[in-house]
């Protein structure tokens, strides 16, 4: 197995990772943020923050990496691979500029407006996110990818 395939395979692996998650947070997490009791709503989403960051910050931070490297490995320069790491930087211009300051208005307390436009609003990086997992298994069929 050559590296080049063993950074395209942890690349694909770290965005499934993140397919997964956002799923999980776009159908379950995020809506129970309604069910949680006003009364310690500020302490649940000082744990959401810190917790959720484990999970997530280190997946993604291999994606962007491996994504950057791809970007400057002769065998893998496609349209596929291009046009997934351009959804990969909106995803991350999203997070930085939207995710983060929902979040920290919810460190204030429950606010249903809030919370409602996150799980909108998280619709667009759900989709995102998919659709570069998708690119990166097409890049795997059109141009016949292994580990050689």
């Amino acid at each position: 197995m050559n590296s080049q395939f063993i950074i395209f395979l942890v690349h694909l692996i770290s965005t499934s990772i993140m397919v997964g998650v956002i799923w999980v947070i776009q159908l379950a997490h995020y809506p129970s943020f309604h069910f949680i009791d006003k009364d310690i709503y500020t302490s649940f989403q000082k744990f959401h923050m810190n917790k959720i960051s484990l999970i997530v910050l280190p997946v993604m931070l291999v994606e962007i990496t491996t994504g950057v490297i791809l970007l400057n490995v002769d065998n893998y320069k496609s349209t596929f691979i291009l046009i997934a790491f351009i959804i990969l930087i909106i995803i991350w211009a999203i997070t930085g500029v939207y995710f983060s300051s929902a979040h920290n208005k919810l460190v204030i307390g429950y606010q249903e407006l809030i919370i409602n436009q996150l799980v909108a609003m998280n619709w667009i990086r759900t989709l995102l996110w998919t659709l570069r997992m998708i690119l990166l298994f097409c890049f795997i069929y059109y141009y016949n990818i292994d580990s050689n």
